[in-house]
């Protein structure tokens, strides 16, 4: 029998606080309960639901399919050499990953004061599997679902330390947009969107059909957030399966950049001119490259056609980015914007970096003046997301 000496490290001391911390870009692990007595009662028999399979693991089932808490995607606090590519069960996991109270918990032992949630395997970082659900009534009554139970048991509970963060419905422009709208009037701050929606089938970010929602997002000052990944990894090519998770790690940036590219030439900051996006998870060593390159084509190469202001420009002013650490280039911050960049921690992910972020932040940016710390670390969080400080912010001024 496995024991939990088994598959976790010692529980770890709390941390010393030396800067103040929002991360985000986190993620919840949807648990067993989600949706009980959240949809209508005609619906509720086809709510996803946690089921066993063959092997023992613990497996979402929904509209014919199965979706998995794949390795990797809820790790914090296991024993390395106990992690593979494979479902897990819940008692598998640290409880952090899932529960919110425990959730609060991690937060104070790695010393973070706020966190932003993204959602897990079943809802898709996006919420693009509730969204291509095949019946759309259902997929809809999910997604409202699934923002009631975040509303609910999730942010609710410790306001201050969580930032809410929604999924919308994306098959529906106008049903997203009013999702969008119903959220925001109790105080959702943010909603995960597909970074390429291309990929998944949808129209392109360059087609009207985003207007709706992304005006709701605009009127309502709901961020955007544009989480690496949620349209997929991209093409790999034949013959990589032995390192294809490394390899699409590795991507991560350019992914992102892919993305933001896409997002800023597409021109909504130009018709909304105070929307507000946010990369999350891929990192800034290629943003000071890109505004580089903007600046080139408007300049030199007379490519940038007849925007009233400079790409560059409109980065900066609608365009956040998110750090692990960046130790190599993080002292590029001046050329993308102190104020354009946050940090994260990505709990519960292989990527993350607790319980010791403290260290982690210390160690790579220990030589950033404290006013830049400060503002890297939660002051621009803070501003993005309409989201509580403490009363004592690190490092002192």
């Amino acid at each position: 029998m496995t024991t939990d000496d088994d598959l976790f490290l010692p529980e770890p001391e709390p941390r010393a606080v030396r800067a103040t911390v929002i991360s985000v870009d986190d993620h919840l692990v949807e648990p067993p309960d989600m949706f009980e007595g959240r949809l209508p009662a005609r619906l509720a028999d086809r709510a996803p639901r946690v089921v066993e399979n063959e092997w023992g693991h613990q497996v979402w089932s929904f509209d014919g399919a199965t979706y998995s808490q794949v390795g990797m995607n809820a790790v914090a606090g296991r024993r390395p050499e106990t992690v593979k590519v494979e479902p897990f069960r819940f008692d598998q996991m640290r409880r952090g990953c899932w529960d919110v109270d425990a959730r609060v918990h991690d937060m104070d032992l790695n010393g973070v004061w706020a966190s932003l949630c993204f959602p897990s395997m079943i809802t898709g970082f996006c919420g693009r599997v509730f969204s291509q659900c095949s019946d759309p009534e259902l997929g809809l009554a999910v997604t409202r679902a699934w923002n009631d139970w975040m509303h609910d048991a999730w942010w609710q509970p410790h306001p201050d330390r969580i930032i809410p963060l929604g999924i919308t419905f994306l098959t529906d422009p106008e049903a997203g947009a009013a999702e969008i709208r119903r959220n925001a009037e109790r105080g959702f701050r943010t909603v995960t969107l597909p970074e390429r929606p291309h990929r998944l089938g949808l129209p392109s970010i360059f087609e009207p059909y985003w207007e709706p929602i992304l005006r709701a997002c605009a009127e309502t000052d709901t961020v955007v957030s544009l989480h690496v990944g949620s349209s997929g990894l991209g093409d790999l090519p034949d013959g990589c399966w032995d390192v294809a998770v490394p390899l699409s790690a590795t991507l991560f940036g350019q992914l992102s950049l892919t993305a933001c590219v896409e997002w800023l030439w597409a021109g909504w900051a130009l018709r909304f001119p105070e929307l507000k996006i946010a990369m999350s998870e891929g990192g800034i060593g290629w943003v000071a490259m890109l505004i580089d390159r903007l600046d080139n084509i408007v300049d030199r190469s007379g490519y940038a056609g007849d925007w009233d202001l400079r790409p560059a420009d409109v980065l900066r002013r609608n365009f956040w980015f998110c750090t692990l650490d960046d130790p190599s280039t993080i002292d590029t911050r001046h050329t993308i914007g102190v104020e354009n960049i946050m940090v994260e921690v990505d709990y519960p992910h292989g990527d993350g970096t607790w319980p010791d972020s403290q260290d982690v932040i210390a160690t790579t940016w220990g030589h950033l003046p404290p006013d830049e710390l400060r503002a890297i670390c939660c002051e621009n969080a803070a501003a993005l997301y309409r989201h509580p400080l403490p009363d004592v912010v690190l490092p002192a001024r």
